[in-house]
């Protein structure tokens, strides 16, 4: 049987877009194009596996009608889903887009939990790991949630050899890289790097000696940090790599980490070689910003722009 890649997301959404012309304020916008998405980062990971034929469980906890909704939308896609119920209603993120791609979010804070649907969902997560290849965990945590769950669930994953992808910020990210197992695979930008050492970064040979310095990274396989339109910097065990991308119209950048995640986890899924793994995820990560759909790749453009990376090794 043919292993499939969990994806976690534990506080989806629905994504409403608005657009409009013009955002008045204090009287009546009237909106004629409305779209509701099933959303947030593991969500994004999950489709874009699915456009790759990657086998893929969309999981982590959902609840009321806009859990119903999530999971209607997913079904309708043909994306498998075994999320953990709750008692509480899934949250709603508006984006107003208006007067020449500005753009008014409006977010929802989503359920409070609290440590009894923590110890549900350890329970309900290590059940799910039964033929699973890959782990991905994607975007914050419900308030009420301890930020060591991430950590747990690696810890989970590791003593049953699932590596787990990682993609968090801040405190979830730091308790992950502090904990007694690390993260196989995580993917920071230079600035969450900043905030987790607490010092800046000066420059790409700063960035190259932290990732390999500090305590903090010892242990983790691959680190990837996105240079956004310059690229990546990518550390696979002592060997460092720049990653570099040709000019491209971004049409909607928003989705191109979880594109670049669902990327990585579908050749790593597949024990691909380091450069295949590297160029796979920096391809569709491209691929998500030239479409104005987010978390969606055009998979016949997949070969051009795999062949538009170029990898350098550094020393």
């Amino acid at each position: 049987m043919v292993k499939s890649i969990l994806a976690i997301t534990m506080n989806p959404s629905v994504d409403i877009s608005y657009p409009l012309k013009t955002l008045h304020l204090n009287t009546v916008n009237r909106v004629n194009d409305v779209a509701k998405t099933a959303g947030g980062k593991g969500l994004n990971v999950a489709r874009v596996l699915h456009q790759l034929n990657s086998p893929v469980i969309a999981s982590g906890v959902l609840g009321g009608t806009i859990g119903e909704f999530i999971e209607k939308q997913l079904d309708e896609t043909g994306i498998r889903h075994e999320f953990m119920a709750i008692d509480q209603e899934s949250r709603n993120c508006i984006a107003i887009l208006h007067d020449d791609m500005q753009q008014t979010e409006i977010l929802e804070k989503g359920p409070i939990l609290n440590s009894n649907d923590e110890t549900k969902f350890l329970v309900h997560f290590e059940k799910q790991l039964e033929n699973i290849a890959v782990v991905t965990i994607s975007g914050s945590l419900p308030e009420g949630l301890s930020k060591r769950l991430y950590a747990q669930m690696i810890e989970i994953s590791s003593s049953k050899g699932i590596p787990v992808l990682l993609d968090s910020s801040g405190e979830t990210l730091k308790a992950s890289l502090t904990g007694d197992k690390k993260p196989f695979l995580i993917k920071p930008n230079q600035e969450e790097i900043a905030q987790l050492i607490q010092q800046p970064i000066k420059d790409l040979t700063h960035l190259k000696q932290i990732l390999t310095d500090n305590q903090l990274f010892s242990g983790v396989e691959w680190i990837v940090v996105s240079l956004g339109a310059d690229g990546a910097l990518v550390k696979h065990g002592t060997q460092c790599y720049r990653l570099t991308i040709p000019k491209i119209d971004v049409v909607n950048p928003v989705g191109s980490g979880d594109s670049t995640v669902a990327g990585l986890a579908s050749a790593i899924s597949k024990k691909a070689s380091d450069i295949e793994i590297m160029t796979t995820g920096m391809a569709t990560g491209m691929l998500n910003t030239i479409e104005k759909q987010t978390g969606f790749i055009n998979t016949n453009l997949f070969t051009e722009y795999y062949e538009k990376v170029l990898i350098k090794k550094i020393n």
